[in-house]
């Protein structure tokens, strides 16, 4: 998709295929996305992470969804869509590494849990990541004008969403930056920070170092920038992650040093630089 801002960042990306070490890593790259009729789903997604514990497998996902009504939908197909769904935002799948560490992470930041929900979803959803730029251009106070929301939407998918589903893709985009704290009000969606914690800065870093930034450049990423917060401040955020045992840093001459020997798994190292 033109406009998607990861494809700007790392242009290796811009010739990835389905076996590329980040898409199975659990990132998602296309034109198309989940806010063409969802948003992050973010109420339904803490449901589902009460009613199953961490280290369940996919089955038990869907199971849960799909045969025990865990989420309260009505009809069978509707907890089939929105099983679906929730699997294409967050993959509900402990062998995609992405979700895997999401999920660890979540039990441990009742605070963060909006934030993580957000990082993983834009890692899954062009759409959503594509309206990243005029939400995080907003300066606090501001009013979201959605002209401008729907027009890099425009741009990004060159004219292949029809006016009915482009206001939708606008409707839903825009709810779940309001879910994720970037955002507050029903009809007038005005622009807050949001403020990041510990577990949060560190999944935001995972998904960088994922996707190839390293050192002082993991502090500048799109998913850093999502934050909301200045370098040095996720830098002492990291700190915190540090001591708290969800990574690992080192700091001299200005150089920050950050890897995830305590998150990723031996195969998840491989998968992300061949060898480590």
């Amino acid at each position: 998709m033109k406009k998607d801002p990861i494809l700007k960042e790392n242009v290796l990306l811009q010739d990835s295929g389905v076996f590329q070490p980040w898409i199975k890593a659990g990132f998602r790259i296309g034109d198309k996305g989940t806010h063409t009729s969802r948003t992050i789903m973010l109420k339904e997604l803490v449901l589902l992470f009460e009613d199953q514990e961490q280290g369940a497998p996919r089955e038990a996902y869907v199971s849960a969804i799909v045969d025990h009504n865990c989420l309260g939908k009505q009809t069978v197909s509707t907890r089939k869509l929105t099983c679906q769904r929730l699997s294409e935002l967050y993959g509900l799948d402990p062998s995609i590494p992405l979700f895997r560490v999401m999920r660890q992470l979540w039990q441990f930041d009742e605070n963060g849990r909006p934030l993580l929900a957000l990082l993983t979803a834009l890692a899954r959803d062009p759409l959503l990541r594509v309206t990243t730029s005029p939400v995080l251009q907003m300066k606090t106070g501001e009013e979201l004008v959605r002209q401008k929301m729907a027009q890099i939407l425009i741009e990004g998918l060159e004219d292949r969403l029809n006016d009915n589903i482009l206001d939708k893709v606008v409707r839903n985009t825009s709810s779940s930056w309001t879910q994720s704290g970037h955002l507050k009000g029903r009809v007038r969606k005005i622009r807050q920070k949001v403020t990041p914690t510990p577990i949060v800065t560190a999944y935001a870093l995972v998904l960088g170092y994922v996707l190839g930034a390293r050192g002082n450049g993991l502090f500048n990423t799109l998913w850093a920038k999502v934050l909301d917060t200045p370098q040095e401040e996720l830098v002492s955020l990291a700190t915190d992650a540090k001591r708290l045992g969800f990574l690992d840093l080192s700091q001299a001459g200005g150089v920050v040093e950050v890897s995830f020997t305590r998150l990723f798994t031996e195969d998840e190292r491989h998968l992300i630089h061949g060898t480590d």
